[in-house]
């Protein structure tokens, strides 16, 4: 098991799903215990343009950010895109999600959310698998901490290596940066 003390990139999730079909069926989803649940709504209300300083804590200081776009490693870079997505979508609803996997340091689920963008009237619907790597020292914790967040769209795990994945972190490091010129 990887200590608590160990940087967020120690925690990456591979990913594994049941399927290639990230299509959520709630009736499905695992029950959740509810420090657990807690977790889960505040990361589905993160990706609802719904951010919030008490949200972005269920991060670790030292913990990773993993989608398609951004590689963000610590709280700060990843704040930056919570608190960007509101600045960028009309909206983020949350059509439904299906936990697959409830371990002592693994949550999973698969999630589909609909982004309406701001300056083009169309609106994007996405599923996706997103795995949240728990810290150990709070897993059974009323306040249960996120160490890695892996979001895929698909089923190709994503590589940590060349022009793509360095392309990632500088749109990590750049977003805090032109946080107070987007509009």
């Amino acid at each position: 098991m990887t200590s608590s003390s160990q940087p967020g990139e120690h925690f990456e999730p591979r990913q594994t799903s049941t399927s290639e079909d990230y299509t959520p069926n709630s009736a499905n989803s695992i029950k959740l215990p509810p420090n657990r649940q807690a977790l889960v709504d505040d990361i589905i209300a993160l990706y609802s343009c719904e951010p919030t300083i008490r949200r972005v804590e269920r991060y670790t200081p030292d913990c990773v950010y993993d989608d398609q776009f951004v590689y963000a490693n610590d709280r700060y870079k990843m704040a930056g895109q919570w608190f960007a997505l509101p600045k960028l979508f009309k909206e983020s609803r949350n059509e439904r999600y299906e936990i697959i996997k409830n371990e002592p340091g693994l949550i999973q689920f698969k999630n589909e959310q609909s982004w309406t963008f701001k300056l083009i009237p169309k609106t994007a619907t996405i599923n996706a698998l997103v795995s949240l790597s728990i810290d150990p020292d709070t897993a059974d914790s009323d306040f249960v901490q996120v160490k890695y967040h892996k979001d895929q769209a698909n089923d190709k795990d994503y590589s940590h290596e060349g022009l793509g994945f360095s392309f990632k972190k500088w749109q990590a490091d750049q977003v805090m940066k032109h946080m107070g010129t987007l509009h």
